[in-house]
């Protein structure tokens, strides 16, 4: 009976989620243009100390010796200095570093080959035109290093997608949650929760088979059930965190309002250390929404200026305000800025109880709106007076003429986006793309139709749905379509 259980496991483990391999183990996704050598830049253009050139692809060893003739290939992994030529001409071309990666135990999992160049151009140029006349190589298309180094099992589709997010991480939150994703950790969960499916499906499937010969010990579907349970509970969790990775990822969208003439342009800048928008004493200067990507203490955000909020005195600034209004609807997180020196005056108090108040009381749900309450030229206030309007909810004194108080609101505005976005050092990986979200949302709901299967057929089917959209998620069965949509966002030597 035992060999019997141990045969369905193993046919239901076919096809598992596999970890990051160092050998030539596939990802289900056929090698692009296998057999073929590539060769690119894969630093950056322009004038630089040091160019790196890179070969992928089996006649990577045949492109180091033409350019380096009459030397042998170095020792793997070694970097040694050597003497480059043109291969057709005998023109020397640069006195360079070189390396020799056998595969598999290289970065795409073919044999590669590095030159680390002098970064003029002339240099990189003729050391490209010479790979380009070696037969068998040719130049890489965007994205086709990673590539093949996701066909050869060497990355995992959301490794991939992680090192494609530090290739374009600007602020520091963004660098430790690629790190993380780049070092596998989402795709190991995905990994552990594929095992606890292939388990319950054995017992379903064992039940099928051998039920009636009462050779099965008693409970085994109640034990795939309580395991599909634990499951749901962890994926609702995830999916209910979700807003988070996708927040850290293309930056939060903080928006700036408040009455006319209370200092949001001003504000703009000073945040966004720029002169993004026009200051005037002149209120409704702003009539339409501003945008600028910041890094606001460390974390991504999409700091949008506003229109003042009044009734407006003409049809150009009553649509500013219309747009300002839909903006703030959208918004993540609202600075709402008032004239510290101006608290009684009629538009404030209508911004207070229009904004602030209805707002603020919906602030302790972590994953709805968030405000914080700036009080802008304290610098005309009384010094060392006393507060402003004790009566105001929690807020924070600033001047964007002296820049006193911006340590405090900086601080202030870390934590509320860590809150947003989620700290990227702690807790369970993020979910960081949709395509993340819908797949795990398709096992969710796959396993809702596990629970109201009447037939154990059907129940057997829906946890083999429920785990394909697992391998779907770390690249396991992806069609062409989407790997083309991830690869392309790569440049090309990467």
């Amino acid at each position: 009976m035992w060999r019997g259980l141990w045969t369905l496991i193993a046919r239901a483990a076919r096809g598992p989620i596999s970890p990051r391999s160092c050998t030539r183990q596939g990802s289900g996704a056929p090698a692009p243009s296998s057999g073929s050598t590539i060769f690119a830049l894969s630093s950056g253009q322009g004038r630089c100390g040091i160019a790196v050139i890179r070969t992928s692809g089996p006649s990577s060893a045949h492109a180091l010796r033409s350019l380096t003739a009459p030397q042998d290939l170095p020792p793997a992994r070694r970097a040694c200095l050597r003497q480059l030529s043109d291969p057709c001409s005998g023109e020397p071309l640069d006195r360079a570093l070189v390396l020799w990666f056998p595969g598999p135990q290289s970065f795409t999992g073919e044999d590669c080959a590095e030159f680390h160049v002098h970064g003029g151009p002339a240099v990189v140029s003729g050391v490209l035109q010479a790979l380009g006349s070696v037969p068998g190589l040719r130049p890489a298309e965007a994205g086709e290093f990673t590539r093949r180094a996701f066909a050869h099992g060497k990355l995992s589709l959301t490794e991939v997608e992680g090192l494609a997010d530090l290739i374009h991480a600007e602020t520091e939150a963004q660098r430790r949650q690629a790190l993380r994703q780049l070092d596998g950790e989402l795709g190991h969960l995905c990994h552990g929760w594929a095992e606890i499916l292939t388990k319950a499906l054995a017992h379903v499937e064992a039940y099928i088979d051998f039920g009636e010969d009462d050779n099965l010990e008693e409970g085994v579907l109640d034990q795939a059930t309580r395991e599909v349970r634990e499951l749901e509970v962890a994926l609702g969790a995830h999916l209910r965190d979700a807003r988070r990775g996708q927040r850290l990822r293309s930056g939060a969208h903080v928006v700036i309002a408040g009455p006319p003439n209370a200092g949001k342009s001003s504000l703009v800048n000073l945040l966004s250390r720029k002169p993004v928008s026009i200051v005037s004493p002149e209120p409704g200067t702003t009539r339409d929404v501003l945008e600028t990507p910041v890094d606001l203490a460390g974390f991504p955000a999409l700091l949008s200026d506003t229109a003042g909020l009044r009734e407006g005195v003409g049809p150009v600034e009553q649509e500013g305000v219309r747009r300002a209004q839909k903006r703030l609807e959208q918004a993540d997180l609202i600075l709402a800025v008032l004239d510290a020196s101006d608290l009684a005056s009629q538009s404030s108090c209508n911004f207070l109880d229009t904004v602030v108040i209805p707002t603020g009381a919906r602030s302790p749900n972590p994953s709805g709106q968030r405000l914080l309450l700036v009080l802008n030229k304290s610098d005309l206030l009384p010094s060392n007076g006393p507060d402003p309007n004790p009566d105001l909810p929690p807020h924070l004194l600033l001047s964007c003429l002296t820049g006193q108080g911006l340590d405090d609101l900086l601080e202030a505005l870390k934590k509320e986006l860590a809150i947003l976005c989620g700290d990227p050092s702690t807790g369970p990986p993020l979910l960081t793309r949709a395509r993340h979200q819908h797949h795990l949302q398709g096992c969710l709901d796959a396993l809702g139709h596990y629970k109201q299967a009447k037939d154990l057929a059907l129940a057997a089917e829906a946890l083999r749905v429920a785990r394909g959209h697992l391998a779907r998620l770390t690249g396991g069965g992806g069609t062409e379509e989407v790997l083309d949509i991830i690869f392309r966002d790569f440049c090309v030597g990467k």
